[in-house]
């Protein structure tokens, strides 16, 4: 008998981790003064300046910014496996137009990425900067009461939950922001032996439905099951098109809620997957 499987699809930004609020304020404004502003807009700073300067050193991010792509497989019909090991990516002169000679060249570029990615942080900073990097996250996540461990806790959870023994568990990310950075970001804030490289899509230019298609096409057949968790609209209309549940996350702490980290856990998600919670989803979205 084939194993079923349940397929959560996740929001990044202000639902795993917490950046765009920090700069912006909304975070602390939540929680009424409880929370010093400044505190998170010099940790978001810190975040931003190191995000982008790995995606540019290590990431061919100033070479590759314009070519956003959904996805690092979305070029491998155009690799043709050429060993890299001595190839010069400063002088093979990818530009525009993005035609079949500049895709190869961006192919094999996302090929190193996936490499890297694969690899993790530990094989490309300097002890310095991973020191760093450490201090950062866990004053962050003291910051955020624990958001981001929790968060992380919640994913590892989805992931390998034994008690569920007739599913399988798959993790996928589906991003508003560039490939590029999103894929920068799990590393980060350690979530990239969650999101293996292929699972990771940027909905920058197709949108999140499209991606979500994607995402059913890969996971065709009435053994998969799926579910949506963002803080977004986008991703809520998205889910409703393709009659998936939708788990709203929210920052605020007022009044205390499940829906946020800490709080959400992986036995709140097993809800959303229950024959009977998908057949009202369908009822609510057909109205």
């Amino acid at each position: 008998m084939d194993r079923k499987t349940k397929v959560y699809v996740w929001d990044m930004d202000e639902t795993l981790i917490l950046l765009k609020s920090l700069l912006s304020g909304t975070y602390a404004g939540a929680f009424n003064g409880l929370k010093n502003v400044e505190s998170g807009l010099k940790i978001g700073k810190i975040w931003e300046h190191h995000i982008l300067q790995t995606c540019d050193t290590y990431f061919f991010y100033e070479q590759i910014e314009s070519f956003n792509q959904p996805y690092l497989d979305a070029l491998n019909e155009y690799d043709d496996n050429l060993n890299l090991s001595g190839y010069d990516f400063s002088q093979d002169g990818l530009g525009v137009p993005l035609d079949a000679l500049n895709k190869r060249k961006l192919a094999y570029r996302h090929r190193v990425i996936a490499d890297k990615y694969r690899k993790g942080l530990y094989n490309l900073l300097n002890q310095d900067l991973v020191k760093l990097w450490e201090s950062l996250y866990e004053l962050s996540d003291t910051y955020t009461d624990k958001w981001l461990s929790s968060a992380r806790a919640c994913l590892e959870q989805c992931a390998g939950q034994k008690r569920d023994s007739g599913f399988e568990h798959v993790n996928v990310l589906v991003t508003s922001g560039a490939l590029v950075p999103s894929l920068v970001k799990c590393l980060f804030f350690r979530l990239d032996h969650i999101f293996t490289s292929n699972n990771v899509y940027s909905s920058l230019e197709v949108g999140k439905l499209q991606c979500f298609m994607w995402i059913k096409e890969r996971f065709e057949g009435e053994n998969f099951r799926f579910c949506v968790i963002g803080d977004g609209w986008e991703e809520c209309e998205a889910a409703q098109s393709m009659n998936w549940p939708f788990v709203q996350i929210q920052i605020d702490p007022h009044p205390p809620n499940i829906n946020r980290f800490p709080g959400l856990t992986s036995r709140d998600l097993t809800h959303y997957f229950s024959d009977e919670n998908i057949e009202e989803t369908v009822r609510e979205n057909t109205k």
